[in-house]
């Protein structure tokens, strides 16, 4: 593979277009936020433990994950930074489904989602320039878009904080409202978010067959790593096994539109690093899925084990 060519695809995507998934991220926040109520997050806090380790494992673990398997595998800087924006947003809201799924802790899967997303409008920009700086190539790179974390903030505050806070809003308000519309609006969201992940990789259907061998098997290894250290760092810290499942699926199912935004609205969909993410999206939910069903076949251990 060509890394300087990687670099400089440029993917297609119309001004329409990425209005549309600005639109569908903010309501599939929107959405999750009605599951999220102030006494969620005080029945959580009452036991702080796995809220800790979540979002340890969301903000510091998994880039830093990332950045090591970038310098082991020293791909190009495109998709040096694909890895490193993916691994720097919060966590998916497919993971609070997956979590359910299991049979694991979902309050504390909704409460580190709610969390981590209201977190990202620091820790997103942060993690994301620190890690970058630290990979001499992505680095450049920025260097040369003159990317500054504020611009990353301003992203997060309009597509993830407000409808966030929008969305608690209106459960505390209006609850018979939030319950009847929660399921629907977040069905509909994902299978417009997934049309339109499909219909991104089918419109640059050349550049990504090109390199999809690359992007498929850094996304897998850091995914991977993902779940399985999430799961095996709650397993240290003493938590049970519900709470491990939350915590694991917290880790390795990002919010992957979210990084799309961020991709196309300030990197012009560089290529190498739009792949990543837009194959994230696609594999996270495939890896999670078949974890999903495994634990959920499985069933819950003891707390001992």
């Amino acid at each position: 593979m060509n890394a300087t060519a990687l670099d400089q695809i440029q993917l297609n995507f119309s001004p329409a277009a990425l209005g549309a998934l600005n639109v569908i991220i903010a309501i599939i926040l929107f959405g999750v936020a009605l599951d999220l109520r102030v006494a969620d997050f005080r029945a959580v806090l009452r036991r702080p433990q796995g809220l800790a380790v979540g979002l340890c494992c969301q903000f510091l673990l998994l880039p830093s994950l990332a950045w090591l398997c970038i310098i082991v595998l020293q791909p190009s800087a495109s998709i040096a930074l694909g890895l490193l924006l993916l691994a720097a947003c919060p966590g998916g809201n497919g993971s609070n489904f997956l979590t359910a799924m299991a049979q694991g802790n979902a309050a504390l899967s909704v409460s580190l989602s709610g969390l981590s997303t209201l977190a990202s409008i620091v820790m997103t920009p942060v993690n994301f320039m620190f890690w970058a700086g630290h990979y001499a190539p992505a680095e450049s790179l920025l260097r040369e878009l003159s990317l500054t974390p504020s611009d990353i903030v301003l992203t997060v505050m309009l597509i993830l904080v407000i409808p966030t806070l929008c969305g608690m809003g209106v459960t505390a308000r209006f609850p018979a409202v939030a319950a009847r519309i929660k399921q629907p609006m977040r069905r509909l969201s994902m299978i417009f978010l997934g049309l339109f992940i499909v219909a991104a990789l089918f419109g640059n259907w050349r550049a990504f067959l090109g390199h999809v061998g690359v992007a498929f098997w850094i996304v897998a290894i850091v995914n991977a790593l993902g779940l399985a250290c999430g799961y095996a760092l709650t397993k240290l810290a003493g938590l049970s096994e519900a709470d491990r499942r939350a915590v694991s699926f917290e880790t390795g199912i990002q919010n992957s539109g979210f990084g799309l935004i961020i991709c196309f609205n300030h990197f012009a969909g560089l290529g190498g690093m739009a792949m990543i993410v837009a194959w994230w999206g696609v594999w996270h939910l495939i890896s999670g899925w078949s974890l999903a069903t495994f634990w959920r076949r499985r069933g819950l251990r003891p707390r001992s084990s």
